[in-house]
């Protein structure tokens, strides 16, 4: 995994930098799947969809800490493995239950089909 790219955001209250990870190939993780990755002092949950999109979130369910990686991944949405708790993986927003919404990050593919990374710090 490498630093694929870095820049400078400012805001109204404070610059940001903002680093653009590249993990590898989309090829890592199976169609309707998820995986953990550590990346920039951080663990983050990487989902494919059978649809072929990619998602990132938080790597615990708000409610238990539940490995959400190893859930049920479909339809845009993953269910906790502990207490099948559902999330929207583009929103992060609950379904149905009233957990705090996950945290989500930006993920896209490269031409290459790479999955890149954005993380603000």
């Amino acid at each position: 995994m490498s630093v694929f790219r870095e820049e400078r955001v400012a805001t109204e209250s404070a610059a940001i930098v903002r680093a653009v990870y590249n993990l590898g190939s989309i090829q890592r993780i199976p169609l309707g799947e998820g995986r953990t990755f550590h990346v920039a002092n951080k663990t983050v949950a990487i989902f494919r969809a059978r649809d072929g999109n990619i998602y990132a979130t938080q790597p615990g369910c708000p409610h238990r800490g539940g490995p959400l990686a190893d859930g049920l991944v479909g339809a845009c949405k993953v269910i906790c493995p502990l207490h099948s708790f559902v999330f929207d993986l583009a929103t992060g927003e609950p379904i149905e239950n009233a957990c705090e919404r996950l945290q989500t990050y930006p993920i896209r593919l490269s031409e290459a089909g790479e999955m890149l990374l954005t993380i603000d710090s």
